[in-house]
């Protein structure tokens, strides 16, 4: 029973989330403080889920740490998405291979 009181519960949390924004905000929101966090809660809420598995999903925490500081520094150099990831991609495979 409990269970089921969880599920129900989760539902109208996740749809009071989603359908009171789009019912109770019916003009263009022009507060400029407002829609740059609007704009940036993707990024925040991708780069949240995405930090620890990163540090976390090999068998080293420097590992991830360094493949972390590699790809941040490729990116930062204008490297795009597929490159920035086959480079730390490497850089684990050869950490973990000839160090490990």
């Amino acid at each position: 029973m409990n269970t089921i009181i969880c599920i129900l519960l989760m539902i109208l949390v996740t749809n009071c989330i989603r359908i009171l924004p789009v019912t109770l905000i019916r003009k263009r929101i022009t507060n400029p403080f407002l829609c740059s966090f609007l704009y940036y809660v993707p990024y925040v809420t991708l780069s949240v889920m995405t930090f620890p598995a990163i540090l976390t999903a090999t068998s080293n925490v420097y590992v991830g740490c360094l493949a972390l500081l590699l790809g941040a520094l490729a990116a930062w150099r204008g490297w795009g998405l597929f490159p920035v990831a086959i480079l730390c991609c490497v850089v684990v495979y050869c950490c973990e291979y000839f160090l490990v």
